[in-house]
């Protein structure tokens, strides 16, 4: 019996050490991404904006499945926006391409590429740092909305088309909440100016929605809405 009691210890911590280095690899592997994100995917990046001298310089490229620029003026957004064929591809896969945790700020598919519609949605993961959109947080204070309002979104890949657009409006939104996140199903511009935590001004403009998410283990979202002025 002592034999086996030992046999069954040795076993044991075996196993126990095992684990403890799948952890270490698992912790390496998300710190690894997180300076993967944060020092090529997400600063680098900006060097692709239509125009951007260091775009033409770059052996790599930005995937055909581009179709727009998003920038809020004096804030962290300022990316490439992608559209796949569903809403999953782009979850964990940047602009060119990659694995990514942080993914890419993507177009919701069911929207015009062209973001035409009366009403269009974009995505973005909520990173650390105000990363991605972790910024839009930022909106649901009254001061900081009203301080940052202004912005562009450069429509196709060469950006020939551009329009301004003006943040009016911050939600605390459901992710089952269909007016946000069935574009065209319910009258988008009631549903928020009955809900907004931060509400500016009403308009006919065609509306942008900017979602993410509050809390990773909740359907709660953070939605920032823009008029596209012109």
């Amino acid at each position: 019996m002592t034999k086996f009691w030992k046999n069954l210890n040795i076993a044991y911590e075996r196993l126990l050490l095992i684990v403890l280095i799948l952890i270490l690899l698992i912790v390496f592997w998300c710190m690894y991404d997180n300076y993967y994100v944060f020092n090529h995917t997400i600063d680098r990046v900006s060097g692709y904006k239509p125009g951007a001298a260091a775009a033409e310089q770059s052996e790599r490229s930005i995937g055909e499945d581009m179709v727009a620029w998003l920038t809020i003026y004096d804030t962290g957004i300022d990316y490439p926006v992608m559209q796949g064929q569903d809403n999953s591809k782009y979850l964990n896969t940047d602009p060119f391409g990659d694995y990514s945790l942080a993914g890419s700020i993507f177009l919701d598919s069911r929207c015009s590429a062209d973001l035409s519609d009366d009403y269009s949605l974009i995505y973005g993961h909520h990173m650390e740092y105000g990363r991605m959109f972790g910024a839009l947080d930022d909106f649901l204070d009254e001061g900081y909305l009203k301080s940052h309002t202004k912005g562009e979104l450069l429509v196709g890949r060469s950006g020939s088309e551009k329009h301004d657009l003006e943040v009016f409006a911050a939600v605390r939104a459901s992710a089952l909440d269909e007016a946000v996140f069935e574009p065209g199903k319910e009258d988008i511009k009631a549903f928020v100016k009955e809900h907004a935590d931060v509400y500016t001004r009403d308009g006919e403009e065609r509306i942008l929605g900017l979602s993410t998410c509050s809390d990773e283990n909740s359907v709660s979202r953070v939605v920032v809405f823009c008029y596209i002025t012109s």
